[in-house]
């Protein structure tokens, strides 16, 4: 279950991806949360999908700059 596609991230701009990455973060943090209270999230599968989709704004953010930089 992948939140955002490559292409979706590839389309956004920069303020979109770091609205959606800080959307992302408060919903994993609610999910770590709940495990840390010891009460299972309502979908645990989720988590791992959140993680991969952060780390692919990260590095797509991280590919801009470096494109910026060296242009």
């Amino acid at each position: 279950m992948v939140i955002l596609r490559n292409k979706e991230i590839r389309e956004m701009s920069k303020e979109q991806l770091d609205a959606k990455m800080f959307e992302l973060n408060r919903e994993l943090i609610k999910y770590k949360s709940q495990v840390a209270m010891g009460t299972l999230p309502e979908n645990p599968g989720r988590m791992r999908s959140i993680k991969k989709t952060i780390a692919r704004i990260k590095n797509k953010k991280n590919k801009r700059e470096v494109l910026k930089r060296n242009a």
